[in-house]
């Protein structure tokens, strides 16, 4: 008799018992027979074998995969400590590796050889290229995820590179030409929107910080708000330095009117504060009205390119303020824009060096023309 297996009598109408033989208490019916215990026929023996092969197989754990660091990753504070936009932004490219990878156990990614497929992947979607590399930039956050609970022993997306051309934007800035621009064709009637522009331009901040920083944080030497986005895991403050500039700006957006109980320092035309995306598409809007754009020139001789300036481009032109205007050094500058001081190096030979140069040389030759 086969270990575990489970017999069962019900007597039927007229006295006669039926037996009914289970693989197991509470596993499928495998025989039946009427009259005596009846002994297992081969064919009850191989039904036996089959449903405890099934009932096995559905025990075994199954295999950890992408899939299952993704719920838990979702899961875990590190996620919930993401901003509402950053969550909303890196689910496209989280689908996008689900549907590729998603099924793929996670021990397949601890061979170096994952690293050819995931660029393979990024070069499959490189028709948009920006997507293709939030998909890398995304997947890297994961494995790291992974990496740092044990369920990895390597990040095979860690070095991999972007190829949006674009991607490069610290050197992108507003010129005091393009606020001019901006101004004019925002008009009085998208005067809000110009506002938020200039108050970036003051401030430095990033669009979440700069929609959400209230009065409250306004200090009598600086605004000091927590970041609503974090650096290594850990929200950090923004904390900008009140220039003479940003003074003369604050005075001009306390006039603005606002709704009863609204204490954002920015407010839409409603006197509401800024829906994000609505925001940067009002700003998006007019700058395309305004015609402003960053020409880029082809160091090898090609023809130059043009890229349009978003919102976050403004944080640049508060750089060169805090270059030209105060006695900070580049590693202070730096840390209030959470740049590196290379960037803000960068920043300062093209925006406020070469410009230095050019006037002072445009000087030396109106000086040679002139008469004595």
């Amino acid at each position: 008799m086969i270990e575990g297996v489970h017999f069962v009598r019900k007597r039927l109408a007229g006295g006669i018992s039926r037996w009914y033989v289970y693989a197991w208490r509470g596993g499928p019916v495998v025989m039946s027979a009427d009259g005596r215990k009846p002994s297992l026929t081969t064919e009850a023996l191989e039904r036996i074998a089959s449903a405890r092969r099934d009932r096995d197989a559905a025990r075994k754990p199954r295999p950890t995969t992408i899939q299952t660091l993704i719920d838990k990753w979702r899961d875990s504070s590190e996620w919930s400590n993401f901003t509402p936009n950053t969550q909303k932004t890196w689910g496209s490219s989280i689908r996008a590796i689900e549907v590729k990878w998603g099924e793929v156990p996670l021990a397949v990614f601890n061979d170096t050889r994952m690293i050819a497929k995931v660029v393979d992947w990024r070069e499959d979607r490189k028709k948009t290229p920006r997507a293709a590399d939030n998909g890398v930039t995304v997947l890297r956050a994961l494995l790291k995820f992974g990496v740092q609970r044990g369920d990895l022993r390597i990040n095979v997306a860690e070095k991999i590179a972007k190829i949006y051309v674009n991607g490069q934007r610290a050197e992108i800035i507003w010129t005091k030409d393009d606020l001019d621009f901006f101004e004019k064709a925002a008009g009085e009637k998208d005067r809000a929107v110009y506002e938020a522009v200039l108050f970036c331009s003051v401030t430095g901040l990033r669009r979440e910080d700069l929609a959400r920083v209230t009065w409250a944080s306004v200090g009598e030497f600086a605004i000091v708000k927590k970041a609503m986005k974090s650096s290594r895991g850990r929200r950090h403050f923004a904390t900008v330095p009140r220039i003479a500039r940003l003074d003369a700006v604050l005075e001009l957006l306390k006039v603005r009117s606002r709704v009863s109980g609204v204490d954002t320092v920015l407010v839409n035309p409603r006197g509401r504060p800024w829906h994000l995306d609505t925001l940067s598409k009002e700003v998006a809007r007019i700058a395309k009205l305004a015609g402003i754009v960053h020409i880029d020139v082809d160091e090898e001789g090609g023809p130059p390119r043009q890229r349009r300036k978003h919102l976050h481009d403004v944080r640049g032109t508060f750089a060169t303020y805090l270059m030209t205007e105060t006695d900070l050094a580049d590693a202070e500058i730096a840390s209030i824009m959470g740049w590196s001081v290379e960037e803000v190096t960068r920043i300062r030979r093209i925006y406020v060096d070469d410009t230095a140069r050019q006037i002072a040389l445009g000087k030396r030759i109106a000086r040679g023309l002139t008469p004595r």
